[in-house]
């Protein structure tokens, strides 16, 4: 900077205003400036100045897949965010094991990071809650998690529901959950089982388990599952896929049976990815609010940056909405 300085004649504060965009220099003096700039090829050290102020000017998230469309489009709006405050993110996997996760949010890590979003799959809350550490975190995902971390998730039940109620109010009697848990835990599997098994009884339909059939959320996993079904002779008229990329399986495999969708069997999925329209037909989904839960997450943890966020952690649940397509009728 003292280089650039000498070159153009100015002070090196006039320099640093005219790096920062500030407006208090003059045309002529701000191009002369520029001109020494790249004659010079003077870069600014971010390192350096991140040292400096005590930041790295990076933002992790940790998830438990990079291959899932769903955190690679979450990843995708988060950084749009946070590149308007000039921060950017990092991805790292934690394969959805208690070990990735632990090791994502512990000090030694932390301190690559201004701030850490977490997808809780695997890590037990009593750990959690007995973490040494004062680095802003805000986790993501549906487990319990103690209060003093901020959470933001997805209203998983009640889109679940939503979804199951449409099929039943368009005349379905037997929907075929793929990929939940009936009487599971409080994890995504479970809850979204909980909306499903909700549906049917505020209808006064009664939930028959063999119609629910437990896998993995690979495209292979929604199309073995629709085959299971039908290898079985388990008559469906209706698919609830626990996520767009089952859903897209399982619409392969009713192609394959030449079952005609939605004329024979209806199929909603969840997460509403961007591919969900461009199906055919076009998939009809839960959408859970991606817009919003990117911007509640940036706002926390810029909240905890700043140093103005309000009292106590928050935990904040973002409405899902049916948004309906081609494969219902």
């Amino acid at each position: 900077m003292a280089d650039v300085a000498r070159s153009a004649g100015v002070s090196t504060m006039t320099v640093s205003n005219v790096v920062n965009g500030r407006p208090r220099v003059g045309a002529a003096t701000r191009e002369r400036v520029l001109a020494a700039i790249t004659a010079l090829g003077y870069q600014v050290n971010l390192a350096a100045r991140h040292l400096r102020a005590g930041r790295t000017g990076v933002v992790g998230l940790a998830v438990p897949e990079l291959e899932r469309p769903y955190f690679a489009q979450l990843a995708g709006r988060l950084a749009d965010l946070f590149e308007a405050h000039g921060l950017r993110i990092v991805m790292e996997r934690t394969g959805a094991s208690r070990e990735g996760e632990l090791n994502a949010v512990a000090f030694s890590r932390l301190r690559m990071y201004d701030g850490l979003i977490l997808s809780v799959v695997d890590i037990d809350p009593g750990e959690l809650s007995r973490l040494n550490t004062d680095a802003p975190v805000v986790m993501i995902g549906e487990r319990a998690l103690p209060s003093r971390f901020d959470h933001v998730m997805m209203d998983n039940v009640g889109g679940a529901r939503e979804a199951t109620a449409h099929l039943l109010a368009s005349g379905a009697r037997r929907i075929a959950m793929i990929g939940g848990e009936l009487d599971g835990p409080a994890n995504m599997q479970g809850l979204r089982a909980t909306g499903y098994a909700t549906a049917h009884r505020e209808a006064g339909v009664p939930v028959d388990p063999a119609l629910n059939v437990q896998c993995s959320f690979r495209l292979q996993d929604g199309y073995d599952a629709i085959r299971s079904l039908l290898d079985r002779s388990i008559s469906f008229d209706a698919v609830f896929a626990l996520t767009d990329v089952v859903a897209m399986g399982a619409l392969r495999a009713l192609a394959d049976a030449e079952l005609r969708v939605p004329a024979d069997v209806q199929v909603i999925g969840f997460d509403d990815l961007d591919e969900a329209a461009y199906l055919v037909p076009s998939l009809s989904s839960i959408n859970p609010g991606h817009d919003e839960m990117a911007a509640a997450i940036t706002a926390r943890l810029l909240a905890h940056l700043g140093g103005d966020e309000p009292v106590g952690p928050q935990e904040l649940i973002v409405p899902a909405r049916l948004v309906l397509r081609g494969t219902t009728r």
